[in-house]
């Protein structure tokens, strides 16, 4: 007989840390974090400009197997990838240019697009955590100011109920 599972404790997110060294590697992240994304998942990433956000997300896409280029979606705010089969859709938002919190972003209807769509949403920090508290937040941390170093530290921590039971050392292949 199996223990039961230990109860979820907030105050223990489950997270994992990874060194990515090249942007397809950090492509090949995203694909592998694909297979554990369902509809209904918000997926917040931060990190400075050109950490490979959008790197990580165009491979989400390729792995969710959406259709069309993932690209920045900075003038736009937003572009919607749908499925080529039966998986959620990818909705891929870019909150760098927009000051407030969720209020500014309603025009966007994500709460609306998060139960049978996987949200991403870079630069998303104080502003869509209202969304749901089960979230994957993906922190990308990169050598700034004059360097060609290619070395990216990802952390990807799991918050709320969806996530505590979640293997993330499938992303560490």
């Amino acid at each position: 007989m199996e223990a039961p599972a230990a109860p979820y404790d907030p105050a223990d997110p489950v997270s994992l840390e990874i060194i990515v060294n090249s942007p397809d590697l950090m492509r090949e992240l995203g694909r592998r974090l694909a297979k554990l994304l369902r509809a209904g998942d918000l997926v917040m990433l931060s990190g400075e400009l050109g950490a490979g956000k959008t790197t990580l997300t165009r491979g989400l896409g390729e792995g969710l197997g959406v259709r069309g280029a993932v690209t920045s979606p900075t003038f736009v705010i937003a572009r919607v990838h749908p499925s080529l089969g039966d998986g959620p859709p990818l909705v891929h938002v870019d909150a760098y240019r927009l000051g407030g919190g969720l209020d500014e972003m309603e025009d966007l209807d994500l709460d609306v697009s998060l139960p049978e769509s996987v949200v991403v949403v870079e630069w998303g920090e104080g502003k869509v955590e209202e969304l749901t508290e089960e979230r994957l937040q993906v922190r990308i941390h990169r050598a700034v100011g004059d360097t060609t170093d290619e070395v990216r530290h990802v952390t990807v921590t799991g918050l709320g109920q969806r996530w505590a039971s979640a293997d993330l050392s499938a992303l560490a292949a």
